[in-house]
């Protein structure tokens, strides 16, 4: 069966991630998590006290971001040899990452490291411009969405279970996901938006494993094609 690229695009708290690491288990791919690449920018950027975007951008050649495979098959996020995949998952990491990734030369920077990890194929890599600008010619583009109240709530139980008490209300969860989608999908460089050949997947009332389903039939009708 050959090997391809799977470009996976879509809005914040769409399960991105976890579809993601469920396919490229299924099909012995490598995984690539773009958003905690920018995410690892943005803690090294709060961490320096870098505000302007000439000092992060002056930066950049101190940043070092790898990937760990857990023995759990979890992969988590190094930075500068740091495994900070806990720090870097923070609802205030999450913003300010979004903004970062407004900054041209940052997207530039990271692009160019998006690429080269999928210069041999068999790799599934999210985010928000995969299948428009890191690999437009990637063979399998799915673009996923849902509802906002639909993500807020995900992202609001999330956060509960991760911080093992009520810090943000629903309300400000849902306030934090539309301002996210408007901030994605107006910023100047690379926005989001669903590239014409992408196979669009609405998970707002599928479950995961329903979902991982879908998927795999999608990903085994394209790979077989010659």
């Amino acid at each position: 069966m050959k090997k391809i690229i799977v470009a996976i695009d879509g809005y914040s708290s769409c399960g991105k991630s976890t579809i993601a690491r469920q396919l490229a288990a299924y099909a012995g791919y490598r995984y690539i998590d773009t958003g905690a690449m920018y995410r690892a920018v943005a803690l090294f950027a709060l961490r320096h006290g870098l505000s302007a975007d000439a000092g992060i951008i002056a930066a950049l050649p101190l940043v070092h971001i790898d990937f760990a495979p857990q023995p759990d098959g979890i992969q988590h996020t190094l930075l500068n040899g740091q495994d900070v995949e806990k720090d870097i998952r923070t609802l205030d990491v999450g913003n300010r990452a979004s903004q970062v990734s407004q900054i041209r030369e940052v997207r530039q920077f990271l692009v160019e490291q998006q690429q080269a990890m999928g210069r041999d194929k068999g790799i599934v890599m999210d985010g928000r411009d995969i299948g428009t600008v890191v690999f437009p010619e990637a063979e399998l583009k799915l673009f996923l969405t849902a509802s906002p109240e639909v993500r807020a709530e995900r992202r609001y139980r999330e956060l509960l279970e991760k911080n093992g008490a009520e810090t943000l209300s629903y309300e400000e969860v849902l306030h934090d996901v539309n301002d996210r989608d408007y901030r994605d999908t107006h910023r100047a460089e690379s926005p989001l938006r669903q590239a014409e050949d992408a196979v669009v997947v609405d998970n707002s009332q599928l479950s995961r494993d329903g979902q991982f389903a879908l998927v795999c039939d999608i990903f085994n009708q394209r790979t077989a094609q010659p």
